[in-house]
């Protein structure tokens, strides 16, 4: 027995370190850190087979949250149960988050905020989201059926400028998925994996997760509670984003920006601090927090975003196996990641767009940066930091 508890440990500790590593080295957002986990868990340290990492990846996008972070969960999962999905989850994500809470912390206490090198922070954001539109363009809307259901996801979102509207383009684009793609993918060869969750532990994961989203905003309805009404916008956040990072943007923005909690300078500054720091993007949320209301914020709002993806991927790991190879699934999927395409467009638009880019400058510094990105092939780090110097330089 002893033996056993110190063969679960040896393999936390494990899991731990090298997430750890992953999350103060991988720089580039989601679709970047898919690769550096395939690179680490498949190819080096054979964790899982590629069939099955390939169906988390598939399972991760079809659920709403982070997509890279619940991978690396599931990945946890499989290797040291959900102890092991937690200690995964930490490792990869809490080196960003600490590193954002002490940026918002050097912005609020100098003052920072208009300085040029901000400005330059701004733009990169443009450019990022402009490479991460074309990169899930390509792979997402290969025909003419998926461009439209974009363009649909694109109109709905740009035209009604609502915390709805993503949700609702999502949620249709998924059921034309499943009726025009409802055949797409017999011929794929069957899976099957094994994951050291219990159905009653995925039960209670899944209920846990609905019963915060119902509960949530009727609890911080009745109870004044700034820091409460913080964890409900935060939590309905993750549990209702898909695409990732990227995505969530115009979600925060209507929570966020438009309750006056963050002016839109400094959420945008904090997007653009967000691509100079490894690890995922949905960090981001642990500035916000952090501006609101000091590190007890950014810890808080962090928690909240995050608890659903967390809940989700344990809760659905049970069943996935099931699921996983149904066709109809499948087609879904397909509606619903040509969707997101269309969402990141109309953030692209708005707001990153319309607040960064206003004069011809602007434009001329959001060019040089997206070619380092698109064409140079260069890191994401490396762009950060030609932002500072463009925006030190131009402005």
């Amino acid at each position: 027995m002893g033996n056993k508890r110190d063969s679960q440990l040896k393999r936390w500790i494990e899991i731990f370190i090298v997430t750890l590593r992953l999350g103060l080295t991988s720089f580039g957002g989601p679709i970047a850190h898919l690769g550096y986990f395939h690179e680490e868990y498949v190819e080096r340290r054979k964790w899982l087979d590629e069939k099955s990492y390939l169906d988390l990846v598939a399972l991760s996008q079809f659920l709403p949250g982070p997509a890279s972070s619940q991978t690396g969960i599931g990945i946890g999962v499989m290797r040291g149960g959900v102890v092991g999905g937690i200690i995964a989850f930490l490792g990869f994500s809490l080196p960003s988050a600490i590193a954002l809470m002490i940026f918002a912390t050097f912005l609020t206490t100098f003052g920072i905020e208009d300085s040029a090198a901000i400005k330059g922070l701004q733009v990169v954001a443009v450019a990022v989201v402009a490479k991460a539109v074309l990169g899930m363009a390509e792979k997402s809307t290969p025909n003419l059926r998926t461009k439209l259901i974009a363009l649909f996801a694109l109109l709905v979102t740009l035209l009604w400028q609502t915390a709805y509207a993503q949700i609702i383009a999502i949620l249709l684009a998924g059921v034309v998925g499943l009726i025009l793609f409802k055949a797409t993918d017999k011929q794929t060869n069957q899976s099957t994996s094994e994951f050291p969750i219990s159905h009653r532990v995925g039960y209670i994961c899944l209920t846990l997760f609905f019963g915060f989203l119902m509960g949530l905003p009727i609890l911080s309805g009745m109870v004044d509670l700034p820091w409460l009404t913080l964890f409900d916008s935060f939590y309905r956040s993750g549990s209702l984003v898909f695409g990732g990072g990227h995505v969530v943007l115009p979600l925060l923005e209507q929570e966020i920006v438009t309750a006056g909690w963050l002016t839109q300078q400094e959420f945008l500054t904090g997007f653009g601090a967000t691509q100079a720091v490894p690890g995922p993007l949905f960090t981001f949320v642990a500035y916000i927090g952090a501006i609101i209301n000091g590190w007890l914020g950014g810890f808080l709002s962090f928690l909240a975003i995050y608890l659903p993806a967390i809940l989700l991927i344990i809760g659905v790991l049970p069943f996935w196996e099931a699921l996983r190879n149904k066709p109809k699934i499948k087609g879904a999927l397909i509606g619903v990641n040509a969707s997101v395409v269309g969402i990141l467009i109309s953030a692209l638009y708005t707001p990153i767009w319309t607040n960064a880019v206003q004069t011809t400058t602007d434009f001329a510094l959001v060019a040089i940066l997206f070619s380092m990105l698109a064409f140079l092939k260069l890191p994401s780090w490396s762009v950060v930091i030609a932002g500072i110097i463009g925006g030190l330089i131009l402005f």
